[in-house]
């Protein structure tokens, strides 16, 4: 499975943006479904955007209208831009991939992503 290294986390103020980027080994954003997760400390790891093959988006709904989901499917790279930041959207966001192609909404459940980077912090104060 392809490696995912993930760069982009930051710190800023409430209000600012960060754009997190996830480089992979090889092409399988083109072909499946991607996704980034954030987990603050003491809580669960959750879905905040996934991405499938034909472009098809989810979004946790406290993101919605703040943060897109992208990819670049010739080098590689996911991307998510994050605007409007707020403190509770502080955390460890980790990229990951699902190698299984799907033409239905792409997936926010932890359990059906196997392949995981080893993440990028982001900081929001407020």
């Amino acid at each position: 499975q392809a490696s995912l290294v993930e760069s982009g986390g930051g710190s800023v103020q409430s209000g600012g943006s960060l754009t997190l980027s996830c480089q992979a080994s090889d092409d399988t954003f083109s072909f499946y479904c991607a996704g980034w997760f954030r987990q603050a400390p003491g809580n669960v790891r959750e879905g905040v955007a996934a991405i499938n093959a034909v472009g098809d988006t989810s979004y946790l709904d406290s993101v919605k209208g703040r943060f897109t989901i992208s990819k670049d499917n010739v080098n590689n790279n996911l991307y998510l831009q994050m605007n409007s930041l707020k403190s509770e959207d502080s955390g460890m966001y980790y990229c990951a991939a699902d190698p299984v192609f799907r033409t239905t909404l792409p997936p926010l459940r932890e359990a059906a992503y196997p392949n995981w980077g080893q993440g990028t912090q982001v900081a929001v104060s407020s």
